[in-house]
């Protein structure tokens, strides 16, 4: 079983958050805020996934203490990166969704983009400053957490869950901003 270390894991999610924003930045106002009858807007991923990624990283700025309180003390060792995220994909695949205060509410185009844009920049920043200033190698694989859809895990794990899940919103953002490619019997023979 492959695990990230620290590092490796400062680094990916580094690239994924910077992906993220990347695209963000490049979709158009009304894209932007537009919402699909039953779908996330694009800012409404964005407000989800700031609320996502201030909420992980008190696991890693609260005192060790009340970590240890209140998610308790690994019997196992963390899962790989792969196996992580097949747990999430099962759980999703079986209905589970964002729930609570995870669940974004609308926003309006005149709530304005950059300031929304702001929030997910520094909910980044904060989450990688914990994890270089205040969280060690071992630490991670000595603590739990609760997340609401995986139930009790690791720190190292928690990590992992930031980066697919953020994966996860990039691509669901990309294939919202992508036109559909024209079906064949559309295209001109010549073509």
């Amino acid at each position: 079983m492959q695990y990230l270390t620290k590092e490796q894991i400062i680094v990916a999610a580094e690239k994924i958050f910077t992906a993220f924003s990347v695209t963000c930045h490049g979709v158009k106002d009304d894209l932007f805020f537009l919402r699909p009858s039953g779908k996330w807007s694009v800012a409404e991923n964005v407000q989800h996934m700031v609320l996502s990624t201030s909420t992980t990283t008190l696991a890693y700025t609260l005192p060790s203490f009340i970590v240890r309180w209140v998610g308790g003390k690994p019997n196992r060792s963390s899962k790989s990166y792969e196996a992580l995220v097949e747990k999430y994909k099962e759980k999703l695949a079986h209905g589970g969704r964002a729930s609570g205060r995870f669940v974004p509410k609308p926003i309006e185009i005149k709530c304005g983009r950059s300031r929304l844009m702001e929030h997910w920049q520094k909910s980044t920043i904060k989450f990688i400053a914990a994890l270089k200033n205040k969280t060690s190698e071992s630490k991670l694989d000595d603590y739990l957490v609760r997340h609401p859809l995986l139930g009790r895990i690791t720190l190292r794990e928690l990590c992992y869950f930031t980066i697919y899940h953020t994966e996860h919103h990039l691509t669901i953002i990309k294939n919202r901003i992508q036109p559909e490619p024209p079906h064949p019997q559309t295209l001109h023979p010549a073509q």
